[in-house]
């Protein structure tokens, strides 16, 4: 069973950790209780670098098994560190936060809507999947409003029809609504996942955790 955690006392774990499925990515300096339980619960590698020289890699880089989408500010070091387990691509325009604006699996890619159509078009074919510029309850930064695995796709519980709409056409999962952390939207914020397992922030309820598990196929 999965559990809740917090990243040296924030329960917004899904800013200091990207999840591409097999792999994640967390800074040098994040507890060793959360990369442990990030090694049993999602069963998954860990990649240490910081982005930006910052701790918050969840926020400044998107994926999937097939590379990593990261901030035009990481450093050469920074790059080359995730370099050794996935090909890189780095984002020259003026949106930055790549954790933020992309939401990614092995099978798609949202991004923001705001996004030049050219580079979300190079997104897509750098991470092998098709792409769509989409928002969640009006929010264009789709990273931090939903968390995608190859199992499901949770998102802000104030997600129109059309919006999800759109997602289901492109997409062949579960698609459902929830809240992490005592009913913040910002799923992407307060939830790490793959097809393996999920860690939620340290605010969420039962019903939450019931609810993330519904959607992205942890019910026995």
């Amino acid at each position: 069973m999965s559990s809740t955690i917090a990243f040296a006392g924030d329960p917004h774990i899904g800013v200091f950790a990207r999840v591409l499925e097999d792999l994640v990515i967390i800074a040098p300096q994040a507890p060793e209780g959360f990369r442990a339980a990030i090694e049993e619960e999602l069963d998954a590698d860990v990649v240490e670098t910081t982005i930006q020289e910052s701790e918050i890699v969840g926020a400044l880089a998107a994926g999937n098994r097939h590379g990593v989408v990261v901030s035009g500010l990481a450093s050469k070091e920074e790059i080359a560190r995730i370099s050794e387990r996935r090909e890189v691509m780095v984002l020259c325009d003026g949106m930055n936060a790549a954790g933020n604006i992309i939401l990614a699996n092995d099978s798609f890619a949202a991004v923001n809507p705001e996004l030049p159509l050219d580079v979300a078009e190079e997104i897509g074919s750098f991470l092998r999947v098709p792409v769509l510029r989409l928002s969640f309850a009006g929010y264009r930064a789709v990273g931090k409003v939903a968390v995608a695995t190859n199992r499901g796709v949770l998102v802000h519980p104030r997600a129109n029809p059309v919006e999800i709409a759109q997602l289901e056409e492109a997409v062949d999962l579960p698609i459902g609504v929830g809240t992490v952390n005592m009913g913040s939207g910002l799923v992407g914020s307060g939830l790490i996942a793959n097809s393996r397992g999920y860690l939620a922030g340290t605010g969420t309820s039962g019903f939450e955790l019931g609810r993330i598990e519904e959607v992205l196929g942890f019910l026995e």
